[in-house]
């Protein structure tokens, strides 16, 4: 038993032993590994799922399109309210709605505006995901590492994020997993004169059928970079004829091929014209959606992004580039260099992009520390693990100050103790590597981030976000249409025009171009709801005849929208016969 002493001489067991010994009774054996690994995801990506309103403007698109899927029964076409959402394939959007569909059935009150039900497609990518990244890092790492390497990825800000959010990242991350993790088997038992183990066949092109299901190219562009890079390494592309291309092809085509066939003669051509002629390419050409950013954004983003291993996966490039020529190193070099200069090149810019790519850091940064290149004693190594509790301080603060600024002063107590624990487990981690025994010092390290990651992601994704209603102003204007002395209110919104409200309120939501129009539907008739953005407020006062006057307001919403960056100002107006 290792001991040190304390300051009064009483022998106790270091914490680093205690470290050690937990990381070997969890990977005793592969279920209880992946019996660790999924209570690790559970922890990080549960907390929140209900109470975190739909995030605009992404999500409630998705959700939006899912839940008129089985208002309609139309399950080929996808349309937000009256306009077709021919952007991505339909994918996540069958996914969201057999998720809702299944609530219903098991009697969920207003299931489909419960966007939890919706978030169901990307909790389960994102667990499957870090439950692949151990499947994969198997290849490269021994049980106890590569369960470290998939808790790294799980502890993840950016995973954790998209895991609450229905979107298609997350899913798409697991479908990209089980794809390369097939192509890191296949290579390395190639390179080792062997046959691969495993079910690399069938992870290799489910993976990659699914994957162009929920976001067309993608996953293909994520396998044939390192697939073609490593056959000009190895001067041959024969070792992948181990993954069986002609029936692998076949089988995807008949996976994918019906929809796409389907949509094709439904939409006369418009979808490929729009998903790729406008959304990809448009992509590619320029910043979409104010989302440009410059080469080098995607690394700097990084070190948040990738919090709480992005420090040490930062040290571990100078070890990758040493092995580069090692089957192993060359691999995860190959799976992410490539895709990572594509994404810098390309205008448009948003933190999930990369998302895929963090599994294969996560292996390269385990295995940096399995070879002792995570050295404290290295020129800015303790410098740059400063980062480690820098991301939960400053994240602590912002809150704080976004509570105080946009909320009347108001703080998020509730999570400030997780927060702060959070903040104090970063702490030791930096501490155990700047300051602890070179042995081991990085897997302490690690170790203990992902415990700080384990009070970070709750505490704000499921206690903080609870105490800024200035954030949640749909389910607010929502709420007053609950509340209508009438049942089934026609409502309409003149300005806010944001998605979380087509979602929480209706597909039927109206959405004048004017105050004029805004006049005309609140006089329509029978029981009505409006709401009128500040900006819009003085052409809707200008819409009524002399005399007569704007109705006494029903309510006055004050809100932050995120999406904007701007404070917004919605008065209700009500009408009930």
């Amino acid at each position: 038993m290792t001991t040190s002493l304390s300051a009064g001489g009483t022998p106790r067991l270091a914490a680093a032993d205690r470290i050690g010994r937990g990381l070997d009774a969890l990977s005793v054996g592969h279920g209880r590994a992946m019996a660790a690994l999924l209570a690790l995801c559970l922890l990080l990506f549960l907390p929140g799922q209900i109470s975190l309103q739909p995030m605009d403007r992404d999500e409630p698109r998705f959700a939006q399109a899912s839940k008129q899927m089985l208002e309609t029964g139309d399950l080929a076409d996808i349309r937000f309210q009256g306009e077709a959402r021919h952007k991505k394939p339909v994918g996540i959007y069958w996914a969201q709605a057999a998720a809702v569909a299944a609530g219903e059935a098991l009697g969920v009150p207003h299931a489909r505006t419960q966007i939890a039900l919706y978030r169901i497609p990307s909790l389960i990518g994102a667990i499957a995901s870090v439950l692949l990244a151990y499947w994969a890092a198997l290849a490269f790492l021994p049980r106890r590492a590569a369960l470290l390497a998939a808790a790294l990825y799980g502890a993840c800000l950016m995973l954790s994020a998209e895991a609450h959010l229905a979107k298609t990242d997350a899913l798409l991350a697991a479908c990209a997993t089980a794809s390369l993790g097939a192509l890191a088997r296949t290579w390395l038992a190639f390179r080792d004169g062997r046959p691969p183990t495993g079910s690399v066949f069938a992870a290799f092109w489910l993976g990659l059928a699914l994957g162009i299901l929920v976001k067309g190219p993608m996953v293909p562009l994520f396998v044939v970079l390192p697939a073609l890079i490593l056959s000009v390494m190895a001067r041959s592309g024969r070792w992948l004829l181990a993954l069986r291309p002609l029936p692998g092809l076949a089988l995807t085509l008949l996976l994918v091929a019906p929809w796409f066939a389907a949509i094709a003669w439904k939409s006369g051509g418009a979808f490929y014209a729009e998903a790729v002629g406008h959304d990809m390419l448009g992509k590619v050409g320029a910043g979409a959606e104010r989302h440009w950013g410059p080469p080098g954004a995607y690394a700097l983003a990084f070190f948040a992004t990738f919090w709480p291993g992005a420090a040490f996966a930062a040290m571990s490039l100078p070890f990758a580039w040493r092995a580069r020529r090692e089957p192993g190193v060359a691999f995860l070099i190959a799976a992410v260099l490539p895709a990572w200069l594509i994404f810098e090149a390309v205008p448009t810019k948003l933190p999930h992009y990369v998302l895929p790519l963090m599994p294969w850091l996560a292996i390269l940064t385990v295995l940096a520390m399995t070879r002792g290149a995570l050295d404290p004693r290295l020129r800015g190594a303790r410098l740059t693990a400063l980062l480690v509790p820098a991301i939960p301080v400053a994240l602590t603060l912002g809150l704080c100050l976004a509570g105080w600024r946009l909320d009347a002063h108001t703080i998020p107590w509730p999570a400030l103790p997780l927060l702060a624990a959070a903040c104090g487990v970063a702490a030791l981690a930096w501490m155990a590597f700047a300051r602890g025994p070179v042995a081991g010092a990085a897997e302490r390290a690690l170790v203990l981030g992902v415990l700080a990651s384990c009070l970070l992601g709750p505490a704000v994704l499921g206690v903080a976000q609870r105490a800024l209603p200035a954030l949640k102003v749909s389910p607010r204007l929502a709420s007053l249409r609950d509340r209508m002395p009438c049942a089934d209110p026609q409502v309409a919104s003149l300005g806010y025009r944001e998605p979380s409200l087509v979602f929480l309120v209706g597909t039927g939501l109206a959405l004048p171009p004017d105050g004029a129009a805004a006049r005309q539907f609140l006089e329509a008739g029978g029981c009505r709801l409006l709401f009128v953005e500040a900006r819009d407020r003085d052409d809707f006062n200008a819409a009524w005849p002399v005399g007569r006057g704007v109705p006494a307001p029903l309510a006055e919403i004050e809100g932050f929208n995120l999406n904007t960056g701007r404070r917004v100002f919605v008065t209700a107006y009500a009408v009930a016969p």
